[in-house]
């Protein structure tokens, strides 16, 4: 064979050899470039979905100071039960209840809870039961209640007996295990004898709690690694009306003084309605800035701005805005709650911090004012605060809102006047289609390079015709793949993008209203959906500096179904590239290192699924989780073959 031919059949071998499908070939300017936030990658809470009470708020019983409207709502009262307020044992929860002897000798007088979709007991745990009581008449000798867990088969689980014989409210406890897991078990309270008593915030709480929050949903938290926490809002913040609006100040201090409030959602979507959702503020600001201080998230507070939801009322309703001359109370609210955070012991709401446990300050450095505001109103409000905020704070970090659209007139009108009033960071949502997620990885290169940053504040992709299917349908695999390749967008685009939060955080699998959601829950477990491993990959692979990653001069955001991004990092001195291949077909990707001389190994962390409609749920929570291989670099180059459908993260 002559060393032409021979040559020739080597070429028709490899090209014989080769892959059916095209080699991309991207370039990583590996000189750091700017910055990327710590806060980059984050979290937001709301209250939807029973994602305080019923969720990670760990109290087990419902109406727990008989505080709702229907002083009895959560409660099944039997025998002579009645609720009352005569020299009550909290000021701002004045009911309590009462029972007295039924009156005959084979009847009883009691109370039973079946706490939030049915109490959730596990197998040898401790619960903790508290009830402040005293005797119903000054001339009373001693009082019995029975306490009990009870199984959903009506057996009873454990019981213990409290004996009161105070005619003032003292605090009483006892401790409950159950020998059993039951997923909807309940609670009775019986009185014994013929002593009279009353009743006032009962609880239950697991031992295992942490700081009156669920333990398994604070770790799910915690190893998602959160760089910014947003809480308590959203909608929450501005109420119905601004009454229901939150107020940070109600929800800190002894958490059996914290008042009621309706919640927001109770009745919003009569699809799914539930009058009984409320807030108990058991978990309040004190709790947020302590859960942001353990899962190591930068807190950013949102306050009102002094308009109630746009949504359910007209602008020119004087009974649902504050008039600007008016704003000064809220506008001290947010001076109120800096202080809170950050002041000395010796200032009156730093000195409340320190009497709740917490001398030292939250470091606090970004507040939010109003939530999903547009049009005039809110920026003449808005820029109210934003003066004395500035005169007293001047470090803090102030963020305002771009509305409720992703796109528009009112949104152009947002940033315009944003800019203007000279706020450090503007709020963006969207809950759009997988397709705008895809189409818009880019829709931060044209940003301008100055003026406020980018807080994509709520963000999530909603596939469409999912309607009947089950509850995590929504959280599917092309949903959290769409995201991927749009955060590949956020990442390059460093510099104009300060920090983002998925939306909405939580959702009970019996109480949701809004879908989809970061994690799911009942009242014995939780899953980490597919969307939560993205944010997570992100969130631990983030990097300190952007490097520029292109392919043929442009950046990798779709062509083929390609996206690509990629990150320094200072402390471990690696390069971090993370790339969603979209696409129904493999790609093999060259990456080569400009101005590295010989890599090391690279470990490669990939998320897929051959099935778009894949989902983790609470009966199969591993269906879609990362897997790791080791890739060999060579010399400067990482060649990597990227499964179709695929989000994958080498470092």
């Amino acid at each position: 064979m002559s060393k032409l031919k021979f040559l020739a059949a080597l070429t028709l071998a490899a090209l014989t050899a080769a892959p059916s499908w095209a080699q991309r070939q991207l370039t990583v300017d590996t000189h750091p470039g700017a910055p990327v936030q710590s806060t980059m990658y984050g979290i937001f809470f709301e209250d939807i979905n029973f994602g305080a009470d019923g969720g990670l708020y760990a109290e087990m019983v419902e109406n727990r100071s008989f505080e709702f409207p229907n002083r009895l709502m959560g409660w099944n009262a039997f025998g002579n039960v009645t609720v009352n307020e005569k020299t009550p044992a909290f000021d701002r929860n004045p009911h309590y209840a009462t029972l007295e002897a039924s009156g005959h000798s084979e009847k009883v007088s009691g109370l039973e809870n079946h706490g939030f979709f049915g109490m959730g007991l596990k197998k040898d745990m401790t619960y903790d039961f508290s009830v402040y009581a005293r005797l119903h008449l000054l001339n009373g000798k001693q009082a019995k209640v029975r306490v009990e867990l009870v199984d959903d088969q009506d057996n009873v689980i454990n019981r213990q007996t409290i004996s009161v014989d105070c005619n003032q409210w003292k605090k009483f406890t006892c401790t409950l295990k159950s020998d059993r897991t039951v997923e909807k078990g309940l609670m009775r309270i019986f009185l014994e004898g013929s002593e009279g008593i009353d009743l006032d915030h009962v609880s239950l709480m697991p031992a295992d709690n942490w700081h009156g929050l669920r333990a398994d949903l604070v770790k799910d938290l915690e190893d998602l690694h959160p760089g910014v926490f947003r809480f308590p809002g959203g909608c929450i913040v501005e109420g119905t009306d601004l009454a229901t609006r939150y107020q940070w100040k109600n929800t800190v201090g002894d958490v059996e003084n914290r008042p009621l409030n309706e919640n927001r959602w109770n009745y919003t979507f009569p699809h799914r309605l539930f009058p009984n959702y409320y807030q108990t503020y058991g978990l309040g600001f004190y709790e947020f800035f302590l859960l942001s201080e353990k899962i190591g998230a930068d807190p950013l507070p949102i306050l009102n701005c002094g308009l109630a939801c746009q949504y359910q009322n007209k602008d020119n309703d004087k009974n649902a805005h504050v008039a600007v001359d008016d704003l000064q109370p809220y506008i001290d609210d947010a001076l109120d709650l800096i202080e809170f955070a950050n002041g000395p012991v010796s200032s009156k709401w730093g000195a409340l911090r320190a009497k709740m446990g917490h001398p030292q300050p939250f470091n606090l450095h970004q507040i939010g004012i109003g939530n999903e505001q547009w049009g005039p109103l809110y920026p003449e409000r808005l820029a109210k605060f934003v003066e004395q905020i500035r005169a007293k704070y001047p470090n803090i970090k102030i963020c305002g809102s771009a509305g409720p659209s992703a796109s528009g007139k009112n949104f152009d009108y947002g940033w315009e006047q944003m800019r203007k009033i000279g706020v450090d960071l503007v709020d963006e949502h969207y809950y759009m289609s997988p397709d705008w997620f895809l189409s818009n990885a880019n829709r931060y290169d044209k940003y301008p390079r100055k003026g406020p940053k980018v807080f994509a504040g709520e963000y999530a992709s909603h596939v469409k015709n999912m309607g009947s299917q089950p509850t995590v349908a929504m959280n599917n695999f092309e949903a959290a793949l769409s995201e991927a390749a749009f955060m590949t967008g956020l990442e390059r685009n460093a510099d104009v993008v300060y920090e983002a939060t998925y939306a909405p955080l939580f959702a009970h699998v019996d109480g949701w209203q809004w879908r989809p959601d970061l994690i799911w829950f009942d009242n014995l477990r939780s899953v980490r959906s597919v969307n939560w491993y993205v944010q997570m990959l992100y969130s631990t692979n983030r990097g300190t500096n952007m490097l520029q990653l292109t392919e043929n001069n442009q950046p990798v955001e779709g062509t083929d179904g390609l996206y690509a991004s990629a990150v320094y990092d200072k402390p471990s001195k690696s390069y971090i590239v993370k790339m969603a291949n979209t696409s129904d077909q493999p790609q093999q990707v060259v990456v080569t290192f400009k101005g590295a001389k010989q890599l090391k190994p690279f470990t490669m962390i990939t998320l897929h699924s051959d099935n778009m409609q894949a989902t983790n749920t609470l009966d199969n929570p591993n269906n879609v989780v990362p897997k790791q291989q080791t890739v060999n670099a060579d010399g400067n180059r990482l060649v990597v073959t990227l499964p179709a459908k695929t989000f994958a993260v080498c470092k």
